[in-house]
């Protein structure tokens, strides 16, 4: 018994937890391709283990953002649920381009997001990447309503999301989250075509 106290002692929980999010990550990626509804209770689960990992590694503005990705998801699995179609029968969300009146709105909140989340980080905490830090989260909020939307779109948002954040957890040694965001990043330029090929309009 106390070897086995010793050993659970010795055990590196951050790995631990890193490993198990990059299996939910995994299955994560694989429903959102399919454009399944049970991307969303994965997506509820996720947080946990992301919110801890990041705050373990001084990553605040990643970490605070699990709350939303939580919030998200629940708002994401009743739009995509509680879709409508033309004669008001519940039907499936359809997949749809990104209507260009709402581009300049988007980039304007995503921009307000970054600034504000940098300015957070700056004054209240130590984060040694506030603009890196900053600039992720807010565009995740981004492309997390562009997701619950089911736009083609918003695999390009998370293109560019996962890339910078492959390079900043390679940066904050998180080797297993980094790799699973470098996979991320080029899947997400396969999800885009799938989705493009699958679009309504």
């Amino acid at each position: 018994m106390t070897s086995l106290i010793q050993l659970v002692d010795h055990i590196d929980w951050i790995r631990v937890i890193d490993v198990v999010a990059l299996l939910l990550g995994l299955l994560y990626l694989w429903l959102e391709y399919k454009a399944n509804v049970w991307l969303w209770v994965v997506s509820i689960i996720m947080p946990i283990e992301h919110g801890y990992l990041y705050y373990a590694r001084g990553l605040y503005a990643d970490a605070g953002m699990e709350f939303y990705y939580v919030a998200a998801a629940i708002y994401g699995l009743v739009m995509w649920l509680g879709h409508r179609d033309e004669s008001g029968k519940r039907a499936e969300r359809p997949i749809t381009h990104f209507p260009a009146r709402r581009v300049l709105p988007t980039v304007v909140v995503g921009l307000a997001l970054w600034g504000g989340l940098y300015w957070l980080l700056t004054h209240f905490t130590d984060s040694t990447v506030p603009v890196a830090d900053a600039f992720t989260t807010a565009l995740s909020i981004v492309a997390l309503w562009a997701l619950a939307q089911k736009y083609v779109e918003q695999w390009l948002l998370w293109f560019v999301v996962d890339l910078v954040c492959t390079l900043l957890y390679i940066y904050k040694q998180i080797p297993f989250t980094a790799a699973l965001y470098a996979f991320y990043t080029l899947f997400a330029l396969f999800g885009y075509h799938r989705w493009k090929s699958q679009s309504i309009a």
